[in-house]
């Protein structure tokens, strides 16, 4: 694959890390399309230059996420629609996930589980 001869030359330049895409810019190109489409070309370039790589393609759930990072395919996930759909993608990724989230002070209201609770530093709203 010629992204794979690429990233040996970026990682001998001093890349540190890949960024996999396979483009989809041209109508020319005849790519299958699906949930995590890309992820097998980070995959592949991960294995064969040792470098860190960010999947894209389609990643929307946090589990289809999880299962990319904890699998080895990819070090990272690069979203953009689903960010662009929903700003506060990983934060709700991390509430579906039952990770541990630090908010700032000022956002911790956004987590349900803290809504309601005074901000710490700052009184009690009057009612």
């Amino acid at each position: 694959m010629e992204a794979t001869a690429f990233s040996h030359e970026l990682k001998q330049r001093g890349a540190d890390f890949i960024d996999v895409s396979s483009g989809g810019n041209s109508p020319l190109q005849q790519i299958d399309v699906g949930p995590g489409y890309q992820t097998g070309f980070a995959s592949e370039i991960r294995r064969e230059t040792g470098l860190p790589t960010m999947a894209v393609g389609q990643i929307t759930e946090p589990k289809q996420a999880e299962a990319i990072l904890r699998s080895g395919q990819a070090d990272m996930i690069s979203l953009a629609r689903g960010m662009l759909y929903n700003p506060r993608w990983a934060w709700h990724a991390a509430e579906e996930l039952d990770a541990e989230v630090a908010y700032a002070p000022q956002y911790m209201r956004t987590n349900r589980a803290l809504r309601g609770l005074p901000i710490p530093g700052n009184p009690p709203t009057p009612k």
